[in-house]
């Protein structure tokens, strides 16, 4: 089979966590190699996740190393199986391979958890938003690149619709509520919006107003996914130049942190839908 062009973030994620347990292991690439009769080459390509490795030899390759681990093992195994085509892959070629894995995370997420500080959070955003957001950052944007962006937002909101399956809490500063990315009639639009999606089950919503003491989180900006186990939860950011993933043990504990730290400064959801409410009418 024939590497790989461009693996996407979860397919990398899974041959990083198998080098990972081999690494602790004390193996090499090549004993590894050895283990399931593949080239070393071929293994390194597995673990690059420049190529698909099929569940039974990611269970052979964990009862090697020792893992015991069960439910990570599974987790991988399951991450191994799962090749079918989500909805995202009809924007490949047409958008940055940043806006597919993202799709692909917060599909794969069993909860997702997002800071708000520069604008509403992407599956909040009404489509006027999402235009306005994208044109002001890409103002030479043509609309063939300006709708397909506009659409997977869009696309995103189907991760409100899980329920208490996958919980989505999302914590907003006042600024980002009051910030007009384009009209009046946009930005009530759009707090109503976050008001209609906060009623879902298994969706929250919180607010950080200006008034609240402690609160120094500013640049705080970023989604957490949770995975199947925790060693493979998840952290988006954005960056200048483009999406960042964060899996290091270390720092997702400290993006952990950080949500906690975020969420205790904001208002109890009920408050933030009144807080809301208030918002919308001075408009």
């Amino acid at each position: 089979m024939a590497p790989r062009v461009q693996p996407t973030v979860r397919q990398v994620r899974l041959g990083a966590e198998l080098r990972k347990l081999r690494e602790a292991a004390g193996l090499s690439s090549g004993d590894a190699a050895g283990l399931l009769g593949v080239s070393p080459a071929q293994m390194s390509q597995f673990e690059a996740g420049n190529a698909g490795i099929t569940a039974e030899r990611v269970r052979r390759l964990a009862a090697h190393f020792a893992c015991t681990d069960v439910g990570l093992i599974g987790a991988l195994a399951e991450m191994a199986e799962d090749r079918t085509p989500g909805w995202w892959s009809e924007y490949r070629g047409v958008l940055p391979p940043s806006f597919l894995d993202l799709a692909e995370l917060e599909h794969h997420a069993t909860f997702i958890q997002e800071i708000g500080t520069t604008h509403v959070t992407g599956p909040l955003q009404t489509e006027d938003y999402a235009r306005a957001v994208f044109s002001y950052w890409g103002s030479e944007l043509p609309p063939s690149e300006l709708e397909p962006r506009v659409a997977h937002r869009m696309h995103r909101k189907e991760v409100l619709a899980k329920g208490g399956e996958a919980p989505y809490a999302a914590v907003l500063h006042e600024s980002v509520l009051r910030t007009r990315v384009a009209d009046r009639s946009v930005a009530r639009a759009q707090l109503d919006e976050v008001l209609r999606q906060s009623e879902r089950p298994g969706v929250t919503v919180r607010v950080i107003p200006f008034d609240v003491d402690g609160f120094a989180g500013a640049s705080a900006a970023l989604l957490y996914a949770g995975g199947r186990v925790t060693a493979l939860d998840t952290v988006q950011k954005d960056t200048p130049s483009g999406s960042a993933f964060v899996d290091a043990a270390a720092q997702l504990q400290a993006m952990r942190t950080l949500f906690r730290r975020v969420e205790s400064a904001s208002l109890e959801p009920a408050q933030s839908r009144d807080f809301i409410h208030r918002l919308s009418k001075e408009l």
